[in-house]
């Protein structure tokens, strides 16, 4: 009997070392810890304020002490009919918000993966061109994008005290309400400025696809419309699923482009309601998050089931990697003019916007007499224009100081989530299909289902009871766990490209996992994996919601910096600051390209 128990401690024990001897097992268990604390901690923290009296209003509305546990949240806000509260306050944001989500996510893949195709696929002209300037859209904060709507289309006809924009004061064309304020905006907007989503991911597979896959089927006679539709969707489907995913997801909880679009014309979603109560009614606020959090995790459901129906998604195999293209022929030059004009109007004209609102001294007057760079460097501009702060902003101090700060964070978030992000990959795809790497796969994303404002209270909250986090700490544990959905995407996109055999031989000859990883994977799908740095990088320098709860008022960031300036009137102020958060992430992009050959784009290669 003795023994027995010896032989089965020691089989115990031999299973236990084989399995904690590979890599991928480790990375699993080490992020389902990591995870588990700073994702389903923070949930169960929310879905615990659903069931609480808050101080203020919802203690005399619901007859009950601060702090007692209750349904009165769910009743008021789904089913009190009187005065229509329900179908304002909950019924018809959530309409809104699932219209205004899924035309979002069908216009970024199509945009999006439109041009990748054409990018990656195709001879099409200008692809330098295409490739860099596709990413500003993402680049500039979405809220600035949708301020530039506003500010270009907007005209005394629609709304109240409201002044004519560029369209109106220099074409005298006075666009439609629907046009420039409600559901087709606050879409299109958040369509285009997801749209780079779609662009990088399924680009970086559609580039790195192995050609014969393509080849055989054209030896075989296939039509080109058969291979597309039978091995190119196929194979970026995981990729558009996950684009999609976060596009839905990002869409659901966006508030400020909702705030600038919508609310001029009464027209709210789920996240600009969630706002308004979080100040008056939080348990109904919570609620609401709780609606947006449950939506996001059914489309990760379906995402992964699609995945995991599937064997394998390999296309890098080792093999020719020579990409045939399709011939444009006649069409090459229109198509490729009509996308640089389009790509114009979305991503450059902005920038030129921006400029303009950036010199001017009297709103809706373009005329040269009226413009001057004192925004920029000027001096004595509180006495002489009674705008901002004394000095132009290349001048202040405090400018250069929030830069600082916004850069170092950035980094941090970048580097933390970045490598994160790999390394879940690489346990996802080396253990995919049990049990451990799909709730690895799924608490890696799970952050992303969170509205910023509503995750970044959270973690204020969490952060009272924990004296140590507090200052920078907070900031980059909150940003890198907030963005470790955008690398851990590309990370396990990229992963489930690469077959199994290339690492094998590595294995064979005896060379240890991080030589593996730093001399054989990583080179491999270097422009992936590059791209889940810098996208988070790109996330954290134009962020406001996520860090507005949480910025110590020792320091700053240029986000929140742009919105006092903005809130106060000074908008010249404003578009500067703006100018410089896009200048600042292409030079950081443009440094990353020189030093490493990647770039936000080169996910696409273009």
């Amino acid at each position: 009997m003795e023994q027995t128990k010896k032989a089965g401690w020691a089989r115990t024990r031999g299973r236990l070392r084989a399995w904690m001897s590979k890599p991928a097992n480790i990375i699993l268990l080490f992020f389902l810890i990591a995870l588990t604390v700073l994702t389903l901690y923070p949930l169960l923290s929310l879905l615990s304020e659903m069931f609480i009296i808050h101080p203020g209003k919802e203690v005399r509305a619901a007859r009950q002490d601060a702090g007692a546990f209750t349904t009165y949240h769910f009743t008021r806000l789904f089913a009190t009919s009187a005065n229509s509260y329900s179908s304002i306050q909950f019924y018809q944001p959530f309409l809104n918000t699932l219209a205004v989500s899924l035309t979002a996510s069908v216009i970024a893949i199509l945009f999006g993966g439109t041009v990748a195709f054409l990018i990656t696929r195709t001879d099409i002209r200008y692809k330098k061109f295409v490739s860099a300037v596709f990413v500003f859209p993402y680049i500039m904060p979405s809220w600035t994008l949708a301020l530039f709507w506003e500010t270009f289309f907007k005209n005394v006809n629609i709304g109240l005290k409201t002044s004519n924009g560029i369209m109106a004061s220099v074409f005298k064309v006075f666009m439609p309400e629907w046009f420039v304020y409600g559901y087709f905006p606050i879409a299109l907007v958040l369509g285009l400025h997801y749209a780079p989503f779609a662009y990088i991911l399924m680009g970086g597979i559609l580039r790195n696809m192995d050609a014969n896959l393509e080849e055989a089927a054209t030896i075989l006679k296939t039509s080109r419309a058969r291979i597309l539709w039978r091995i190119t969707l196929p194979i970026v489907k995981p990729a558009m699923l996950s684009t999609f995913l976060l596009v839905f997801a990002s869409s659901m909880s966006a508030y400020s482009v909702p705030v600038f679009l919508g609310s001029p014309v009464r027209y709210y979603v789920l996240s600009t309601k969630m706002k308004s109560l979080m100040d008056s009614y939080p348990g109904q606020a919570y609620i609401i998050v709780a609606v947006m959090i449950l939506f996001g995790v059914a489309i990760l459901l379906m995402n992964q089931k699609v995945t995991n129906s599937r064997k394998q998604f390999t296309t890098v195999t080792g093999k020719s990697g020579q990409i045939s293209q399709i011939k444009l022929g006649r069409l090459n030059r229109p198509v490729a003019l009509f996308l640089v004009v389009l790509l114009v109007l979305v991503a450059v004209v902005p920038l030129i916007t921006f400029a303009l609102e950036s010199v001017i001294v009297k709103a809706g007057d373009y005329t040269p007499a009226n413009m001057t760079l004192d925004f920029w460097i000027g001096t004595g501009l509180d006495k002489r224009l009674d705008q901002g702060d004394s000095t132009g902003i290349l001048l202040n101090p405090k400018v250069w100081n929030a830069l600082g700060y916004s850069l170092l964070l950035a980094l941090t978030c970048a580097l933390v989530a970045g490598t994160s992000g790999i390394l879940v990959g690489y346990g996802v795809a080396k253990r995919r299909g049990s049990r451990l790497s799909s709730l690895v796969n799924s608490l890696s994303f799970f952050p992303y289902l969170m509205p910023s404002l509503a995750f970044g209270a959270i973690y204020l909250a969490m952060a009272s009871h924990i004296s140590w986090l507090s200052g920078f700490l907070l900031l980059g544990l909150v940003g890198s766990v907030k963005y470790l959905p955008f690398a851990s995407r590309s990370g396990v996109n990229a992963m489930l490209q690469l077959s199994g055999e290339i690492e094998e031989a590595a294995v064979i000859t005896g060379v240890p996992w991080w030589k593996r990883m730093l001399r054989v994977i990583f080179p491999i799908q270097k422009s992936s994996f590059l791209s889940g740095y810098l996208l988070p990088m790109v996330s954290c320098m134009r962020e406001l919601s996520l860090f507005v709860l949480l910025v110590p008022s020792s320091n700053t960031i240029l986000t929140t910096m742009l919105m006092q300036y903005s809130e106060k009137g000074w908008a010249q102020f404003g578009n500067a600051i703006n100018l410089l958060i896009i200048v600042v992430v292409l030079l950081v992009n443009f440094t990353v390209n020189k030093l490493t050959g990647a770039s936000i784009d080169k996910g696409v290669g273009g």
